[in-house]
């Protein structure tokens, strides 16, 4: 087992364990992804201001996300397919996020079912829902996130039609693998994954299958989004789900000024500024641009997560100091949950919190909740420079 310090080490190890397209379906963006690849690179952008000769003692990454009590301001994103990096891997994600101290969503697209983590955890955790054409489908799901406890509904609104993945395309993804000549080469060194996976009985869409009818091959991502998700999802549409749903809401893929005050309007409790990690409008920006100006057009209104290019406590820290109440990781957990289970999400979180407490300390704050601009030094050209 080689040293690990940071997510990228992480990163690494999870490619050699992860089948291909697995890996791939992680690590990849839509059409030419240079929106995933900016999402990262403009956070080499901003700079630290660095203090001296102030008392470092008695640091805390404590803070709030929705109310709910978090040992740092990181929340673990929604990730479709996450069961397939790692044997029932959404029930170990959220065990290691519970362990933490820190909130798990699960996504609709989830192997593991939202039965199966409330069953092997006792926090609640958030449920990530995609807006299906088939209204008894959300009905239903909706009134089971509520029957297992979960907190807060996060609804993703970037995801109507599905961006233009190539790589996912070219392995031909599917849950569980087809047994093509490539996938069973690139299996057969693979074996640590498929011995796991053996021990296991959910290979396929936990959420859907069993509770969905006239849905088509659930073994295909691709084929379920063209079938079922609803092109036809707007604010009333929202606005009305909120009412079903009757809890915490946060609308997850707001990458612009007029979308977050429609949020506002609403009534959504909190938004996430994303771009779906790069994965749906390639050539939009990365989400670290479009964070300031959000910020400072509903702020005040509504509380402001940040999602999309997060690979360090550095990271996190940027975009709490530019504005945002708490960040989604989604990558940078699921690199450590396929390099070594659920001890890998529990080691990416302790990586990140060490690198956020560190930098908060050599920026001279000792209190997370306190991060403002004042401990950055950003580009005069980074924000407002594109009309």
């Amino acid at each position: 087992m080689p040293v690990i310090t940071t997510i990228d080490d992480l990163k690494q190890l999870h490619k050699r364990r992860a089948p291909k397209m697995f890996y791939d379906y992680a690590e990849s963006g839509s059409w030419t992804e240079q929106t995933f690849r900016e999402n990262t690179s403009d956070f080499a952008q901003i700079r630290l201001r660095q203090r001296v000769a102030v008392d470092m003692s008695d640091r805390t990454t404590k803070s709030q996300m929705i109310g709910q009590d978090v040992s740092m301001p990181v929340a673990l994103a929604p990730v479709g397919l996450t069961g397939m990096q790692s044997a029932d891997g959404e029930i170990k994600a959220a065990r290691a996020a519970e362990k933490f101290g820190v909130p798990y969503t699960l996504s609709t697209m989830s192997i593991c079912s939202i039965e199966d983590v409330a069953k092997h955890t006792t926090a609640p955790f958030w449920f990530q829902l995609y807006v299906m054409r088939d209204e008894e489908f959300i009905d239903n799901i909706i009134a089971r996130a509520k029957k297992a406890g979960c907190s807060a509904l996060v609804l993703t609104l970037d995801l109507q039609i599905l961006g233009q993945r190539h790589k996912d395309l070219k392995n031909g993804l599917t849950a569980p693998p087809k047994f093509t000549i490539p996938t069973m080469i690139d299996l057969a060194t693979k074996w640590r994954w498929g011995y796991e996976m053996m021990q296991t009985k959910r290979r396929s869409f936990g959420n859907i299958v069993g509770h969905a009818k006239n849905v088509g091959d659930t073994s295909s991502l691709s084929s379920w989004t063209a079938e079922q998700f609803e092109p036809k999802l707007d604010w009333g549409m929202i606005a009305r789900l909120k009412e079903k749903w009757g809890g915490k809401l946060i609308l997850k893929g707001i990458l612009d000024v007029e979308d977050a005050k429609n949020a506002v309007a609403v009534g959504a409790d909190a938004i996430t500024v994303s771009n779906h990690g790069g994965r749906q409008l390639d050539g939009a920006l990365s989400a670290i641009r479009m964070l300031p100006a959000i910020v400072a057009a509903v702020g005040d209104q509504i509380e402001v997560h940040f999602d999309s290019g997060i690979r360090s406590g550095q990271d996190v820290l940027k975009a709490l100091a530019l504005g945002a109440k708490g960040v989604m990781i989604g990558r940078a957990y699921i690199y450590g949950l396929g390099a070594m289970g659920e001890q890998g999400v529990t080691t990416a979180l302790q990586i990140i919190q060490k690198e956020l407490d560190t930098t908060m300390a050599l920026c001279g704050r000792r209190d997370v909740t306190t991060l403002d601009r004042d401990v950055l030094l950003v580009p005069q050209d980074f924000e407002g420079a594109w009309v």
